[in-house]
Order: structure tokens, then sequence, then C-alpha cells
């Protein structure tokens, strides 16, 4: 099965700047679809960004577009998030998810596999 393994969350002022890097193995090849999720305590995980393999398609959330970047790397099966001008908001634990559709969709019920998450903390 496919394993996704998050990294790069951490602690980080108010307008500064993070990368996430979701590393997959297992047979990534069914799974045409990377996204990212985030969830702050007492809420919803919520649909961050996603891209196609092929790198073609990509979707990001209101709230982070133009602030997240979304990268692919098909050889190395690495999927990051570049975030800049970090907001508390933005406060939460990330995670890297695969979804088999051949489009991207922001539902999660649309993803089959998850990481285990990586926290990230914005302070004001």
């Amino acid at each position: 099965q496919v394993q996704l393994e998050e990294s790069g969350g951490g602690a980080v002022q108010a307008g500064g700047s993070l990368r996430l890097s979701c590393a997959a193995s297992g047979p990534t090849g069914s799974h045409n679809v990377m996204g990212w999720f985030r969830q702050a305590p007492g809420t919803e995980r919520e649909f961050v960004s996603a891209i196609t393999w092929s790198g073609v398609s990509t979707e990001y959330a209101a709230s982070v577009k133009d602030r997240f970047t979304i990268y692919r790397d098909g050889a190395r099966k690495t999927v990051d998030l570049q975030m800049n001008s970090l907001k508390p908001e933005d406060t939460g634990v990330y995670y890297c998810a695969a979804s088999r559709l051949l489009v991207i969709s922001d539902r999660r019920q649309h993803y089959s596999y998850w990481g285990q998450g990586t926290q990230v903390t914005v302070s004001s």
C-alpha cells in the first residue's frame, strides 16, 4: 500500500516561511493526485492544496492562494508545500494524502492514504 511521510513542520513567527515535504513510497502509480490538508484543534480537517503527479494541475484553498506553492518531484516521489507569509491561522497539523482520482478534489473522503501529519505553529 502507499505510505506517506511528512517532514518540515515547526514553529515560526507570523510572516515567516516553512517548507513541508511529503515522501511517498509503495504503488503510487495508482494515485494520480497528491494533496495537503490541515487540521487545527477543535476543527475539521480542511483542504490546503493539491497537485497531480504530472504537475499539470494544481489547486489551492482561497485562504492560502498566493502564499503557498505546491511542488512535486515524480522521480523522487516527493510533494513539497512552500508556505510563505505565514499567519497564526495557518497553525495546525498538516497532512499529506494520496487520491486515485484523475482530477483534483478538495474533499478528504476522496483521498485513500494519509500520512501521520506534521505540526506547524505560527505565533503572532
